[in-house]
Protein backbone atom coordinates (compact mmCIF):
# COMPACT_ATOMS: atom_id res chain seq x y z
CA UNK A 1 0.00 0.00 0.00
CA UNK A 2 1.09 3.55 -0.06
CA UNK A 3 1.73 5.97 2.56
CA UNK A 4 3.15 9.13 3.72
CA UNK A 5 6.00 8.73 5.66
CA UNK A 6 8.54 11.04 7.53
CA UNK A 7 12.12 8.62 7.32
CA UNK A 8 15.04 11.04 7.70
CA UNK A 9 15.72 13.37 10.11
CA UNK A 10 15.61 16.86 8.57
CA UNK A 11 14.01 15.02 5.78
CA UNK A 12 10.31 15.84 4.99
CA UNK A 13 7.08 13.74 4.26
CA UNK A 14 7.53 11.40 1.45
CA UNK A 15 4.88 9.01 -0.61
CA UNK A 16 6.38 5.47 -0.39
CA UNK A 17 5.25 2.20 -1.20
CA UNK A 18 4.85 -0.52 2.54
CA UNK A 19 3.68 -3.58 3.21
CA UNK A 20 -0.39 -3.40 4.00
CA UNK A 21 -0.54 -4.02 7.62
CA UNK A 22 -2.77 -7.23 9.50
CA UNK A 23 -4.66 -6.66 12.74
CA UNK A 24 -3.33 -9.27 15.19
CA UNK A 25 -5.69 -9.88 18.44
CA UNK A 26 -7.90 -7.13 19.55
CA UNK A 27 -6.73 -4.93 16.37
CA UNK A 28 -8.63 -3.36 14.23
CA UNK A 29 -7.77 -2.43 10.47
CA UNK A 30 -9.26 0.23 8.67
CA UNK A 31 -9.48 1.17 5.02
CA UNK A 32 -8.29 4.79 5.38
CA UNK A 33 -11.51 7.24 3.99
CA UNK A 34 -9.41 10.47 4.87
CA UNK A 35 -6.85 11.89 6.89
CA UNK A 36 -6.52 15.47 8.46
CA UNK A 37 -2.73 17.10 8.15
CA UNK A 38 -1.65 19.38 11.32
CA UNK A 39 1.01 21.62 12.53
CA UNK A 40 2.02 19.20 15.34
CA UNK A 41 2.83 16.99 12.43
CA UNK A 42 5.94 20.06 11.31
CA UNK A 43 6.48 20.58 15.04
CA UNK A 44 8.09 16.66 14.84
CA UNK A 45 9.25 16.61 11.23
CA UNK A 46 11.14 19.50 12.53
CA UNK A 47 12.68 18.14 15.97
CA UNK A 48 16.69 17.77 15.90
CA UNK A 49 17.90 14.14 16.17
CA UNK A 50 18.45 14.29 19.83
CA UNK A 51 15.13 15.61 20.94
CA UNK A 52 13.33 13.16 18.02
CA UNK A 53 11.18 10.16 19.90
CA UNK A 54 9.07 9.32 17.15
CA UNK A 55 10.58 6.48 15.26
CA UNK A 56 11.54 6.62 11.76
CA UNK A 57 10.37 5.34 9.24
CA UNK A 58 7.04 7.22 10.46
CA UNK A 59 4.01 7.09 9.20
CA UNK A 60 1.97 10.55 9.53
CA UNK A 61 -1.47 11.34 10.05
CA UNK A 62 -2.97 11.22 13.69
CA UNK A 63 -6.37 12.58 12.48
CA UNK A 64 -7.71 9.49 10.64
CA UNK A 65 -11.41 8.60 9.69
CA UNK A 66 -11.87 4.79 8.02
CA UNK A 67 -13.94 1.72 7.34
CA UNK A 68 -13.47 -1.41 9.28
CA UNK A 69 -11.78 -3.78 6.59
CA UNK A 70 -10.50 -6.66 8.84
CA UNK A 71 -10.93 -7.79 12.24
CA UNK A 72 -8.01 -9.54 15.12
CA UNK A 73 -9.18 -12.65 16.77
CA UNK A 74 -11.27 -11.57 19.80
CA UNK A 75 -12.25 -7.79 18.39
CA UNK A 76 -16.17 -7.26 19.39
CA UNK A 77 -18.45 -4.67 18.70
CA UNK A 78 -17.53 -3.43 15.05
CA UNK A 79 -18.31 -5.28 12.07
CA UNK A 80 -16.59 -4.63 8.43
CA UNK A 81 -18.18 -2.08 6.72
CA UNK A 82 -18.43 0.45 10.07
CA UNK A 83 -17.64 3.71 9.21
CA UNK A 84 -15.64 4.86 11.61
CA UNK A 85 -13.45 7.77 13.43
CA UNK A 86 -10.28 7.13 15.36
CA UNK A 87 -9.49 8.43 18.68
CA UNK A 88 -6.05 9.81 18.67
CA UNK A 89 -4.71 10.15 22.14
CA UNK A 90 -3.91 6.36 23.13
CA UNK A 91 -3.42 5.38 26.81
CA UNK A 92 -3.32 2.09 28.75
CA UNK A 93 -7.15 1.53 29.11
CA UNK A 94 -6.67 0.13 32.59
CA UNK A 95 -5.85 3.54 34.64
CA UNK A 96 -8.20 5.54 36.36
CA UNK A 97 -7.65 8.58 33.41
CA UNK A 98 -8.35 6.04 30.83
CA UNK A 99 -11.23 4.65 32.79
CA UNK A 100 -13.15 8.07 32.77
CA UNK A 101 -12.34 8.17 28.99
CA UNK A 102 -9.85 10.86 29.64
CA UNK A 103 -6.98 8.79 27.80
CA UNK A 104 -5.79 11.97 26.83
CA UNK A 105 -4.55 12.41 30.43
CA UNK A 106 -3.16 9.02 30.66
CA UNK A 107 -0.07 8.66 33.23
CA UNK A 108 1.33 5.28 31.94
CA UNK A 109 1.10 5.67 28.22
CA UNK A 110 4.45 7.29 27.90
CA UNK A 111 6.37 4.79 30.89
CA UNK A 112 4.50 1.87 28.35
CA UNK A 113 5.61 3.21 25.22
CA UNK A 114 2.20 4.09 24.40
CA UNK A 115 1.92 6.29 21.30
CA UNK A 116 -0.44 7.99 19.27
CA UNK A 117 -0.90 6.93 15.78
CA UNK A 118 0.62 9.32 13.44
CA UNK A 119 2.73 10.39 16.73
CA UNK A 120 4.62 7.11 17.37
CA UNK A 121 2.08 4.43 16.02
CA UNK A 122 1.59 4.26 11.98
CA UNK A 123 -1.03 6.84 11.23
CA UNK A 124 -3.90 7.76 9.03
CA UNK A 125 -1.95 8.96 6.32
CA UNK A 126 -2.06 5.94 4.21
CA UNK A 127 -3.95 3.07 2.53
CA UNK A 128 -4.55 1.54 5.79
CA UNK A 129 -4.01 1.61 9.40
CA UNK A 130 -4.44 -0.74 12.24
CA UNK A 131 -5.56 0.58 15.52
CA UNK A 132 -5.14 -0.87 18.65
CA UNK A 133 -8.25 -1.11 20.28
CA UNK A 134 -12.06 -1.28 19.53
CA UNK A 135 -12.52 2.03 22.04
CA UNK A 136 -10.33 3.74 20.10
CA UNK A 137 -12.79 4.15 17.55
CA UNK A 138 -16.06 5.90 17.43
CA UNK A 139 -19.39 5.08 15.20
CA UNK A 140 -18.99 8.02 12.43
CA UNK A 141 -22.54 7.41 11.58
CA UNK A 142 -23.87 9.41 8.34
CA UNK A 143 -21.26 12.03 8.65
CA UNK A 144 -19.01 12.66 5.85
CA UNK A 145 -15.94 11.19 6.59
CA UNK A 146 -13.67 13.72 4.86
CA UNK A 147 -15.33 16.82 6.53
CA UNK A 148 -15.30 15.13 9.65
CA UNK A 149 -12.08 13.78 10.22
CA UNK A 150 -10.24 16.81 11.25
CA UNK A 151 -13.02 16.99 14.13
CA UNK A 152 -10.94 14.47 15.89
CA UNK A 153 -7.91 17.17 16.58
CA UNK A 154 -9.43 20.34 15.58
CA UNK A 155 -12.62 20.06 16.60
CA UNK A 156 -11.83 17.98 19.78
CA UNK A 157 -8.77 20.01 21.03
CA UNK A 158 -10.61 23.32 21.10
CA UNK A 159 -13.85 22.15 22.33
CA UNK A 160 -11.91 20.12 25.21
CA UNK A 161 -10.37 23.31 25.94
CA UNK A 162 -13.60 25.39 26.09
CA UNK A 163 -15.88 22.87 28.00
CA UNK A 164 -13.11 23.22 30.88
CA UNK A 165 -13.90 26.53 30.64
CA UNK A 166 -17.63 26.83 31.17
CA UNK A 167 -17.53 28.09 34.51
CA UNK A 168 -16.23 31.65 32.93
CA UNK A 169 -18.05 31.45 29.82
CA UNK A 170 -21.47 32.72 31.08
CA UNK A 171 -23.57 34.98 28.81
CA UNK A 172 -22.20 38.93 29.11
CA UNK A 173 -18.62 37.22 29.66
CA UNK A 174 -16.06 37.76 26.67
CA UNK A 175 -13.88 34.94 24.96
CA UNK A 176 -10.65 35.79 22.89
CA UNK A 177 -9.45 33.00 20.14
CA UNK A 178 -5.89 34.13 18.95
CA UNK A 179 -5.14 32.39 15.98
CA UNK A 180 -8.64 31.39 13.59
CA UNK A 181 -6.29 28.44 11.12
CA UNK A 182 -7.57 25.03 11.63
CA UNK A 183 -8.23 24.80 15.34
CA UNK A 184 -9.29 28.72 15.96
CA UNK A 185 -11.64 28.64 13.58
CA UNK A 186 -13.75 25.39 14.87
CA UNK A 187 -13.06 26.82 18.30
CA UNK A 188 -14.94 29.87 17.16
CA UNK A 189 -18.20 27.48 16.07
CA UNK A 190 -17.62 25.40 19.48
CA UNK A 191 -17.91 29.02 21.68
CA UNK A 192 -20.81 30.36 19.91
CA UNK A 193 -22.84 26.64 20.15
CA UNK A 194 -22.26 25.93 23.86
CA UNK A 195 -21.65 29.26 25.80
CA UNK A 196 -23.03 32.77 25.95
CA UNK A 197 -19.47 34.24 25.43
CA UNK A 198 -18.91 37.49 22.90
CA UNK A 199 -16.34 35.77 20.69
CA UNK A 200 -13.47 37.99 19.33
CA UNK A 201 -10.88 36.35 17.19
CA UNK A 202 -7.36 37.73 16.68
CA UNK A 203 -5.30 36.67 13.61
CA UNK A 204 -2.40 38.06 11.48
CA UNK A 205 -3.94 36.86 8.61
CA UNK A 206 -7.02 38.80 6.76
CA UNK A 207 -7.84 35.78 4.65
CA UNK A 208 -7.96 34.08 8.42
CA UNK A 209 -9.89 37.25 9.85
CA UNK A 210 -12.66 36.90 7.00
CA UNK A 211 -12.98 32.97 8.13
CA UNK A 212 -13.27 34.03 11.92
CA UNK A 213 -15.91 36.60 11.30
CA UNK A 214 -17.94 33.66 8.79
CA UNK A 215 -18.44 31.07 11.15
CA UNK A 216 -19.45 33.53 14.04
CA UNK A 217 -16.83 35.88 15.64
CA UNK A 218 -18.87 39.06 16.86
CA UNK A 219 -15.10 40.94 16.49
CA UNK A 220 -11.94 40.53 14.01
CA UNK A 221 -8.90 42.07 15.24
CA UNK A 222 -5.11 42.10 13.57
CA UNK A 223 -3.06 40.38 16.58
CA UNK A 224 -0.87 43.25 16.99
CA UNK A 225 0.76 45.62 19.28
CA UNK A 226 -2.66 47.10 19.37
CA UNK A 227 -4.74 44.20 20.61
CA UNK A 228 -4.49 44.31 24.11
CA UNK A 229 -5.79 47.42 24.23
CA UNK A 230 -8.95 46.85 21.51
CA UNK A 231 -10.22 43.96 23.54
CA UNK A 232 -9.97 45.76 26.79
CA UNK A 233 -11.86 48.71 24.71
CA UNK A 234 -14.36 45.91 23.78
CA UNK A 235 -14.95 45.17 27.33
CA UNK A 236 -15.36 48.39 28.71
CA UNK A 237 -11.55 47.77 30.72
CA UNK A 238 -12.34 44.42 32.19
CA UNK A 239 -10.76 42.19 29.71
CA UNK A 240 -11.72 38.57 28.71
CA UNK A 241 -13.26 35.95 31.07
CA UNK A 242 -11.00 33.59 28.69
CA UNK A 243 -8.65 33.11 26.27
CA UNK A 244 -8.03 30.50 24.06
CA UNK A 245 -4.25 30.81 22.23
CA UNK A 246 -4.42 28.48 19.23
CA UNK A 247 -0.63 29.42 18.61
CA UNK A 248 1.30 29.77 21.77
CA UNK A 249 4.39 31.61 20.59
CA UNK A 250 5.14 34.05 22.74
CA UNK A 251 4.04 37.29 21.68
CA UNK A 252 0.50 35.59 21.47
CA UNK A 253 1.17 34.45 25.11
CA UNK A 254 1.75 37.81 25.82
CA UNK A 255 -1.49 39.29 24.20
CA UNK A 256 -3.40 36.64 26.43
CA UNK A 257 -1.54 37.64 29.46
CA UNK A 258 -2.44 41.69 28.91
CA UNK A 259 -5.91 40.90 28.36
CA UNK A 260 -7.13 38.20 30.20
CA UNK A 261 -9.64 39.51 33.40
CA UNK A 262 -9.07 39.04 37.02
CA UNK A 263 -10.45 35.71 37.58
CA UNK A 264 -10.43 34.23 34.18
CA UNK A 265 -8.82 31.75 32.18
CA UNK A 266 -6.05 31.33 29.64
CA UNK A 267 -5.69 28.11 27.36
CA UNK A 268 -2.54 27.75 25.71
CA UNK A 269 -3.39 25.19 23.23
CA UNK A 270 -0.72 26.37 20.32
CA UNK A 271 2.86 24.81 20.52
CA UNK A 272 4.68 27.77 19.26
CA UNK A 273 6.80 27.55 22.19
CA UNK A 274 5.72 30.96 24.19
CA UNK A 275 6.27 30.24 28.08
CA UNK A 276 3.90 32.53 30.33
CA UNK A 277 5.38 33.40 33.80
CA UNK A 278 2.18 33.41 35.91
CA UNK A 279 1.53 34.49 39.64
CA UNK A 280 1.68 38.08 41.36
CA UNK A 281 3.03 40.83 39.43
CA UNK A 282 2.50 38.20 36.12
CA UNK A 283 -0.84 37.32 35.52
CA UNK A 284 -4.31 38.90 37.26
CA UNK A 285 -5.24 37.98 40.11
CA UNK A 286 -7.17 34.58 40.07
CA UNK A 287 -6.36 33.97 36.75
CA UNK A 288 -5.45 30.54 36.03
CA UNK A 289 -3.29 29.07 33.03
CA UNK A 290 -3.51 25.64 31.29
CA UNK A 291 -2.23 23.35 28.76
CA UNK A 292 -4.40 21.33 27.87
CA UNK A 293 -4.00 18.29 25.65
CA UNK A 294 -6.35 16.46 22.57
CA UNK A 295 -9.68 15.64 24.69
CA UNK A 296 -11.55 12.47 25.90
CA UNK A 297 -13.75 9.92 24.19
CA UNK A 298 -16.45 11.02 25.50
CA UNK A 299 -15.60 14.93 24.16
CA UNK A 300 -15.02 13.47 20.80
CA UNK A 301 -18.54 11.58 20.69
CA UNK A 302 -20.08 15.50 21.73
CA UNK A 303 -17.90 17.01 18.92
CA UNK A 304 -19.51 15.08 16.58
CA UNK A 305 -22.94 15.08 17.65
CA UNK A 306 -22.47 19.15 17.24
CA UNK A 307 -21.41 17.96 13.60
CA UNK A 308 -24.86 16.16 13.26
CA UNK A 309 -26.62 18.99 14.90
CA UNK A 310 -25.00 21.55 12.11
CA UNK A 311 -23.08 23.24 14.73
CA UNK A 312 -20.16 22.87 13.70
CA UNK A 313 -18.00 22.51 10.63
CA UNK A 314 -14.22 22.37 9.44
CA UNK A 315 -13.69 24.50 6.36
CA UNK A 316 -11.22 21.75 4.32
CA UNK A 317 -8.66 21.28 1.16
CA UNK A 318 -9.00 18.00 -0.21
CA UNK A 319 -5.83 16.39 -1.50
CA UNK A 320 -4.90 12.97 -3.09
CA UNK A 321 -2.38 10.68 -0.74
CA UNK A 322 0.49 11.63 -3.85
CA UNK A 323 -0.43 15.64 -3.03
CA UNK A 324 0.44 15.36 0.58
CA UNK A 325 3.55 16.78 0.46
CA UNK A 326 2.51 19.89 -1.60
CA UNK A 327 -0.24 19.80 1.10
CA UNK A 328 2.40 19.90 3.95
CA UNK A 329 4.38 22.51 2.15
CA UNK A 330 1.01 24.62 2.26
CA UNK A 331 0.46 23.82 5.56
CA UNK A 332 3.96 24.97 6.73
CA UNK A 333 3.53 28.11 4.96
CA UNK A 334 0.29 29.03 6.40
CA UNK A 335 -1.71 29.08 3.16
CA UNK A 336 -4.43 26.67 3.93
CA UNK A 337 -7.98 27.75 4.58
CA UNK A 338 -9.12 25.43 7.10
CA UNK A 339 -7.81 21.86 7.33
CA UNK A 340 -5.85 20.31 4.68
CA UNK A 341 -7.48 16.90 4.47
CA UNK A 342 -5.72 13.52 2.16
CA UNK A 343 -8.46 11.40 0.78
CA UNK A 344 -6.40 8.25 0.06
CA UNK A 345 -9.17 7.22 -2.53
CA UNK A 346 -8.89 9.85 -4.78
Amino acid sequence: MRAVQYRTIGGGPEVVEVPTPEPGPGQIRLRVTAAGLCHSDWFVMDLPADKYAYGLPLTLGHEGTGVVDALGDGVTGVAVGDPVAVYGPWGCGLCSACARGAENYCPRAASLGIQPPGLGAPGALAEYMVVDDVRHLVPLGDLDPVEAVSLTDAGLTPYHAIVSSLDKLAAGSTAVVIGAGGLGHVGIQVLRAVTGATVVALDISEEKLALASEVGAHSVLRSDDAAVGAIRSLTGGVGAQAVFDFVGAAPTVEIARKSVALDGVIQIVGIGGGLLPTGFFSTPMGASVRAPYWGTRTELMEVLDLARAGAVHVEVEKYTLDEAPEAYRRLHEGAVRGRAVVVPGD
